[in-house]
């Protein structure tokens, strides 16, 4: 029953944090200091991407790549800020879920050891009480014969005698 309630918290959290991804797109785009730290991300992140992408393709890649120019760069630029608002959020809350799994499994798996030192108690102490069962039936059956010996002289008040052959 937990389970399915935390991945609907993990959806909801997924989903809640796109609003404020929005908000902090608005909110770069206003602030002029904060605008012009987003530009120049923008701008070699253009540069990174665009690098790749003709190296992948074979062209020259000592071309003079051209800047975005201020709104799209400021555009690109808090469009990666929520994208990587998102991913943090998912990568959080991925990182929760594997925390809460290897907990439960090192809880299973604990549990799994006290039975099996539970199992492993029980045969010990059942290999002593077999053993000395044993004991106990070796030490009736001695006895049982010393009797049967005893009572046999008791019996016929002289040591016994074999039984004729036919």
């Amino acid at each position: 029953m937990v389970f399915p309630l935390i991945k609907l918290g993990t959806l909801a959290l997924k989903t809640l944090s796109k609003p404020v991804a929005n908000r902090l797109k608005q909110q770069a785009g206003i602030h002029p200091k904060f605008r012009n730290f987003i530009i120049s991300i923008a701008q070699a992140n253009h540069r990174m991407t665009t690098t790749m992408q003709r190296r992948i393709y074979s062209h020259a890649t000592n071309v003079e790549i051209r800047p975005l120019n201020e709104e799209k760069a400021v555009q690109a630029a808090v469009d990666l800020l929520g994208e990587f608002f998102l991913f943090t959020v998912g990568v959080a809350a991925l990182i929760f879920e594997v925390q809460r799994s290897s907990r439960s499994e090192a809880k299973k798996e604990e549990l799994r050891k006290q039975e099996l030192e539970a199992l492993r108690q029980q045969d010990e102490d059942l290999r002593k009480e077999v053993e000395l069962l044993r004991q106990k039936l070796a030490e009736l059956e001695q006895r049982r014969g010393l009797a049967a010996l005893f009572n046999l002289r008791n019996v016929h008040g002289e040591e016994a005698k074999p039984a004729p052959a036919a």
